[in-house]
């Protein structure tokens, strides 16, 4: 694989220079700004070898580098070795961004290319302007890996899917209609969405084009009286071509969408630069004036309707079962049968694939047994499961893709004996996670506001986390969404009843082992007072929290009465609906501290 990556790279440098650039920038992701994506946009992959879902590729003469995140040092720097390509580290303080070492590797008056269909226009100004300040001009090119790549999938043609009101519980009419109210608040003419969660929730539609997301490529203009989608005709069959119609919506083929951006003038458009791509913009831009902002569509999508809230709920007592039965066979199987952690993820997917509505996983299982539990975004394949063993501990981060509601939990379960000092780490992040939780906030809070909360008991003992605290979930949809988070990074999205988020601080010794709790949660409305409106949080998830890992003096009277309530709610929701030889196991699990 290793001769493979450096022929690919080598190959790439030929067309560099036929090109007549001195570089060339991949962006990792989709025209789409996916993070999941279909093989034919896994271009990351590709060129380099890194299977993980973040990170961009810099390619001049003499050397090649790949940048990712704090989830993927390790994996990256093992999946990197011997291709020639370095790893280099983003959001990290002594970082350097990929503008800085192309600067350092060019001389002035160089030109860096890049296919504008796959970044951001945020991503492209940012990158432009970082180069710019070192006389270095970037420009847009082909596709350059099309000579490259000869087997290079097509976009899928699978068939999308309407997803029916009473999943969905508000009509494709009525989302259309709410986007055109919203755009003239704006003063704007059209919305241009490009993200695929945002087509799939504004035309009640679902796919399978991308893995985990139950998605389809498309992408569509939106206004009032203006509602076209540019999809391949392959994956609208007749009965549902009818009923888009029926409801106003135009079908052109998702090849002629640039070409009908050009074609609009004098219009005021409305775009997401943090989505939208800068192709697209660039075919608007001459001829229209440009309002930009966070996406309509996905602050409307992250507020969910009380059908949808309810989907959720339907789905987490499913989930819960699942996961209940699947902690009853870990105990069994664990030291008594071979049992590796690829397995075990394999083992998770199967008794989600018992309960109604399952349509599949909403993410690649994360198993982190041990030393792997460190590497926070494991992905681990049928080809390198290592053995589970009756001792130490095993993280599982995994979620379910229902009709009803999307999943995402993770569980730091006990194998056989621990550490005190994994305890005393398990219980301070554990403190974490019920500290934002219990969150009570006026309205106006944003996720960075509220991202201290779990991380106050860590950082208290010197000790901190790498990555982002709680991303939106959508409804049977991505399992990360946007625009709100709860992350130290800022975010100008406030926290709004009706979304839905995950609530996962986490600790890692690196070589040690990793430690995650992680339930989902809603936001709400707590009271009114005299100085203001307050909001809060409620649990949706189902699923007990391994209590033989805490140190219960660490908890505070409220920690423990927050961890017994929530215990005792799993109990009551789950049994019902469990088979009866799983009981006496869940009221262990259960039990309160």
């Amino acid at each position: 694989m290793k001769n493979t990556i450096q022929n690919r790279v080598a190959a790439l440098r030929n067309e560099i220079n036929k090109t007549g650039v001195d570089a060339w920038y991949i962006s990792g992701t989709d025209p789409h700004s996916s993070e999941y994506l279909p093989k034919r946009w896994e271009t990351r992959e590709f060129i380099a070898g890194f299977t993980g879902s973040y990170g961009m590729v810099a390619v001049t003469a003499e050397k090649a580098a790949l940048w990712t995140d704090t989830r993927y040092f390790l994996q990256a720097t093992e999946e990197l070795e011997g291709t020639g390509i370095d790893m280099m580290k983003l959001r990290v303080t002594d970082a350097i961004a990929p503008e800085k070492w192309l600067g350092m590797n060019l001389p002035a008056g160089s030109k860096v290319g890049l296919d504008a269909q796959t970044v951001s226009i945020n991503d492209f100004r940012n990158l432009q302007k970082g180069l710019l300040k070192q006389d270095i001009e970037l420009i847009e090119t082909p596709d350059l890996l099309e000579a490259v790549w000869a087997d290079r999938p097509e976009i899928p043609n699978d068939k999308a899917f309407e997803l029916e009101l009473q999943y969905s519980g508000v009509s494709r009419v009525e989302k259309q209609q709410k986007i055109a109210a919203e755009l003239a608040t704006r003063k704007a003419d059209l919305h241009v969405v490009s993200m695929l969660d945002e087509l799939a929730w504004l035309y009640n539609l679902r796919g399978s084009d991308i893995p985990y997301n139950p998605v389809f490529t498309a992408f569509a203009v939106v206004g009032k009286n203006v509602y076209v989608l540019f999809v391949d005709p392959v994956k609208i069959d007749e009965e549902l071509k009818a009923k888009l119609e029926a409801d106003g919506v135009q079908l052109m083929h998702y090849n002629e969408f640039y070409d009908y951006l050009a074609g609009i003038t004098g219009k005021t458009v409305f775009v997401d630069p943090s989505t939208l791509n800068y192709a697209a913009y660039s075919a608007l831009e001459a001829n229209n004036e440009i309002v930009e902002g966070t996406s309509i569509v996905a602050i409307l999508k992250a507020l969910k309707n009380e059908t949808e809230l309810a989907g959720f709920r339907s789905a987490m007592k499913k989930d819960g079962v699942a996961l209940v039965e699947f902690l009853y066979w870990l105990k069994e199987t664990i030291g008594t049968h071979p049992l590796t952690d690829y397995e075990l993820g394999v083992k998770l997917a199967e008794f989600r694939s018992k309960q109604d509505g399952f349509k599949g996983e909403s993410f690649p299982p994360i198993v982190g047994y041990k030393s792997r539990g460190a590497l926070v975004h494991l992905h681990i394949g049928p080809d390198d499961g290592k053995p589970l063993e009756a001792d130490g501990v095993v993280l599982f981060d995994s979620g379910g893709q229902y009709l009803d509601g999307t999943t995402d939990v993770t569980r730091t379960v006990a194998l056989g004996a621990v550490s005190d000092q994994f305890k005393t780490d398990f219980t301070l992040t554990l403190k974490g996670m019920i500290a934002l939780t219990q969150a009570k906030f006026p309205y106006g809070v944003k996720g960075c506001h509220l991202d201290i909360l779990a991380r106050q008991a860590l950082w208290e003992h010197g000790m901190n986390y790498g990555h982002g605290t709680g991303h939106g979930v959508g409804h049977f949809l991505n399992v990360h969404e946007g625009p709100m988070a709860i992350r130290l990074e800022y975010n100008e999205n406030l926290m709004l009843p009706g979304q839905v988020l995950s609530n996962e601080p986490a600790f890692y010794r690196e070589g040690e082992y990793g430690l995650r709790t992680e339930n989902m949660m809603v936001c709400v409305e707590r009271e009114t007072t005299e100085f203001g409106r307050f909001l809060g949080f409620d649990t949706l998830t189902l699923c007990p929290i391994d209590t033989s890992l805490i140190r219960v003096e660490l908890l505070s009277e409220k920690e423990k009465a927050w961890l017994n309530d929530y215990h005792q709610w799993v109990n009551e929701e789950l049994k019902p609906l469990l088979d009866e030889k799983y009981h006496a196991f869940l009221d262990e699990l259960t039990k309160p501290v």
